[in-house]
C-alpha cells in the first residue's frame, strides 16, 4: 500500500485539488450555475412623475435646465422587480416622497436594456442615468 505525499510543485498541487473537487463539482453543478444566473437581481427603473412636481422648490431647484417640453421623471434602483418597487411606491413603502406623490407610471423604454446588474454596477448606473437623463433636459430627481 502507497503512502499519500503531499504534492511537491505547485502545478501538482493544484492538479490534485481539482481531482479531489471533481466529484463535488458534478454532483453540485445545477446548483452552482442557478447561483451564478441569480447573482445579478439588480435593476435601475425611472417613474414619471406628474408635472404638478415642479410645484415643488426643491425639485425645481435641482433642474435649473429642465425643458418643458420633456417629462419629470424618478430615477432609482432596486434589488426587487420593478414592477414590485413601483407598487411599493404607490403604497407609500420606503417610498420617496416624490415618487409617492406624484408618480403616474413606469417608463421601461428608458431603463430596460440596463437590467438586470449586480448591486454596485446598479448603483453607479443609478447616478448615471440620472445625470444623463438631465442633461438631456428632462426634470430628474434621482433616490
Amino acid at each position: 500500500q502507497r503512502l499519500w505525499m503531499p504534492p511537491r510543485s505547485r502545478a501538482e498541487r493544484i492538479r490534485a485539488l481539482i481531482r479531489s473537487h471533481k466529484k463535488y463539482d458534478d454532483t453540485h453543478q445545477s446548483k452552482r450555475m442557478l447561483k451564478k444566473t441569480a447573482r445579478y437581481h439588480h435593476n435601475v427603473y425611472v417613474i414619471e412623475l406628474d408635472r404638478a412636481v415642479l410645484k415643488e422648490p426643491r425639485f425645481r431647484r435641482a433642474n435649473p435646465e429642465y425643458d418643458p417640453g420633456k417629462p419629470c421623471v424618478y430615477v432609482g434602483m432596486t434589488g426587487l422587480t420593478v414592477q414590485q418597487r413601483f407598487a411599493n411606491h404607490r403604497k407609500g413603502i420606503k417610498s420617496n416622497r416624490f415618487a409617492h406623490q406624484y408618480g403616474i407610471r413606469l417608463l421601461p423604454e428608458l431603463y430596460e436594456c440596463f437590467n438586470p446588474m449586480p448591486y454596485e454596477g446598479a448603483r453607479e448606473m443609478e447616478v448615471e442615468l440620472a445625470v444623463g437623463l438631465r442633461e438631456e433636459g428632462y426634470g430628474v430627481w434621482q433616490g
